[in-house]
């Protein structure tokens, strides 16, 4: 998914219709999810600490290594 999608995404989830925007939440959260995920690999893989990415997350480095630790 693009950089486009995911603006059209995100302004759909302000849609005055909730079935709609509940819709395009779902899209969203699932496309930033996978986006976080190679991100976070990326960075590990290019000598970031699980500290340092769970730093930039905001979450303890057990949840990043427990999450994205396993190859």
């Amino acid at each position: 998914m693009d950089h486009v999608t995911i603006h059209t995404l995100a302004a759909s989830a302000g849609s005055d219709d909730p079935i709609e925007a509940l819709k395009a939440i779902a899209k969203l959260r699932k496309e930033l999810d996978r986006i976080e995920a190679v991100t976070a690999r990326r960075a590990h893989n290019a000598g970031a600490s699980w500290q340092l990415i769970a730093f930039a997350l905001g979450v303890s480095r057990q949840a990043v290594h427990k999450k994205y630790g396993r190859s």
